[in-house]
């Protein structure tokens, strides 16, 4: 595996050590012997053909899965000693085709933040915030799930789990639904976030993160093949490295 040999500028935040995840539906691995620890303020793109793992990978970090080998540790603390619903308020998954759970935008946006009995006005302002910084209108405050488009859902799931302030935010093709336009306004947004918050993106637009991303994971088979800084990537080679696993996949079935 090639590794990122920078020294890293921030604290670490989360590490995996020696991480493994079976299929529990005939044992094969979805993951195999992942190592690899993210620093504060740290942008990873993952990336790989369908299937490498990616959002196992993510759902791992969330803990919505558990690993069947191998340990995860947020803090320096073991993810066991945490509870599931306080590790899911500093690491927030947004996933691929989120859901507002019969709520309109704004009661889904501000739902998190009265779980945590937030005063109103701070839930206000952080709605407000986040709101303006991805270009969501008030217009659509109103609207429940059935009024909105998938690219619209997108951009509220996202601004929902900002106004969190999550230590790491996890993004699964977060702009998959959405324009180029919109699509590189939101990964400017996060760019700029003040907070020193990680990011883990599972995306396929390449051309997107080559701009985003500080690091890049390469997954391939559930194995991590590369961690290397973005700014060393071989963009080209990544994509036909992918297009290959994905040609090969093909003309097995």
């Amino acid at each position: 595996m090639t590794t990122n040999s920078n020294s890293p500028s921030f604290e670490s935040i989360l590490k995996l050590v020696q991480v493994s995840l079976q299929s529990s539906l005939d044992s094969s691995y979805l993951l195999q012997d992942i190592s690899l620890e993210l620093y504060q303020r740290d942008k990873l793109a993952i990336v790989g053909a369908s299937g490498a793992g990616k959002t196992s990978l993510l759902r791992l970090l969330n803990r919505l899965i558990s690993p069947t080998e191998g340990k995860i540790y947020f803090a320096a603390i073991p993810f066991s000693e945490y509870s599931p619903v306080k590790l899911r308020q500093h690491i927030v998954l947004v996933s691929q085709e989120p859901k507002l759970l019969g709520m309109t935008v704004k009661e889904a946006l501000a739902y998190p933040l009265k779980l945590q009995q937030l005063p109103e006005n701070q839930i206000r302002q952080r709605i407000e915030t986040r709101s303006k910084a991805l270009r969501i209108p008030e217009a659509w405050f109103n609207r429940n799930e059935l009024q909105l488009s998938l690219g619209q859902r997108q951009l509220v799931a996202i601004a929902r789990a900002l106004v969190m302030q999550p230590k790491i935010l996890l993004l699964d093709e977060p702009t998959s639904a959405l324009d180029i336009g919109t699509a590189t306004h939101v990964l400017n947004t996060l760019s700029n976030l003040e907070a020193e918050t990680t990011i883990v993106m599972v995306t396929h637009q390449l051309e997107l993160v080559e701009k985003f991303a500080s690091r890049i994971l390469y997954l391939q088979q559930g194995k991590l093949l590369q961690d290397i800084p973005a700014n060393t990537a071989n963009w080209q080679l990544i994509r036909d490295k992918i297009l290959q696993v994905e040609t090969d996949m093909a003309e097995e079935w």
